[in-house]
């Protein structure tokens, strides 16, 4: 692999003479952790974006494209086409810019099909009206398990890998997978699964099917929480997560993992833009319509979530 750095961006280069190896440029948003993905087909310059991030400020409820702005002008400066506006699940820790690129490229939006049953579980804790659609509408494709697509001349599959949520979803580009919330860096280990929704032993079945594919897939994570202050970094192979993925050498089957999971997340507070991002991204990145003075608001449920840790 062979990687350009500037700040916190990655372009991580695809291998020389390797067969559909995408280009992968990652960004770090440092307010959230989140990394977003521009995966393009090195043949043809056209390409995907995944996870992109709206910035949203919960102190002054100010909100911001920059980090969306940044894909745009990587997709701008290297002659790119974006063919797909890409989410891999309902994000509880930052605000969806979907709906931003959308309107500022035109190209469609995506995300797994079961979206709908995690709609159906926030509108009742948010206590939304009637009138929200709970069908998935809100993005133009919606994509089932073993679905396959493409980026240019590169195909996609999607693999459905619940656990952190209901809904998340895995995308295979050529050698590369784009595994969200599953998986961390394997000093950091696996995603949580206390939010609603979230099942630990589903979890363990979905690392396990993104671990049988083969040893030298790069893994593309979602976050990066930098233990030890270390430099942001999220990209890993199948082959290091096997031997190194840190809960995994702790919890070597499945009963042990659920125990390990479902102990560790009892003691972790919420993220704190939760409440704030999941009716936006619920929405497919659409912020509230403004009301008679103009304004966009968004609603919190209070006492909602009573179990979770206080930190």
């Amino acid at each position: 692999m062979h990687e350009t750095r500037t700040g916190h961006f990655v372009e991580n280069q695809p291998l020389r003479g390797a067969k559909s190896s995408p280009l992968v440029a990652g960004f770090f948003d440092e307010r959230t952790s989140s990394v977003q993905y521009v995966v393009t087909d090195p043949a043809t310059k056209r390409c995907a974006l995944i996870d992109p991030v709206l910035d949203f400020d919960e102190k002054s409820g100010a909100t911001s494209t920059r980090s969306a702005e940044a894909l745009l002008d990587y997709v701008r400066q290297n002659g790119c086409t974006v063919e797909w506006i890409l989410d891999t699940h309902p994000h509880a820790d930052h605000l969806s810019a979907v709906q931003y690129l959308q309107r500022m490229i035109g190209a469609p939006t995506a995300i797994g099909e079961k979206v709908i049953e995690v709609q159906k579980l926030w509108k009742e804790i948010y206590n939304l009206p009637d009138s929200f659609p709970i069908d998935g509408s809100q993005w133009d494709r919606l994509f089932a398990d073993g679905e396959h697509f493409r980026i240019g001349d590169l195909d996609v599959e999607v693999l459905h890998s619940p656990g952190h949520t209901l809904a998340s979803i895995t995308y295979v580009v050529g050698d590369a997978a784009f595994v969200h919330d599953t998986l961390f860096m394997p000093d950091f280990g696996t995603a949580r699964c206390d939010f609603p929704g979230g099942d630990a032993r589903d979890l363990w079945r979905s690392i396990q099917r993104i671990l049988a594919l083969p040893a030298k897939t790069r893994l593309f994570t979602g976050h990066d929480y930098r233990p030890g202050g270390r430099e942001p970094a999220w990209e890993s192979t199948v082959a290091e997560q096997r031997v190194s993925n840190i809960h995994l050498q702790e919890a070597l089957c499945e009963n042990a993992f659920v125990s390990f999971r479902d102990e560790r997340d009892a003691q972790l507070p919420l993220p704190k833009l939760m409440l704030h991002a999941l009716q936006v991204n619920i929405a497919g990145g659409w912020l509230p319509d403004p009301e008679a003075n103009g304004r966009r608001y968004l609603k919190l449920p209070l006492d909602a979530l009573t179990e979770a840790a206080w930190r």
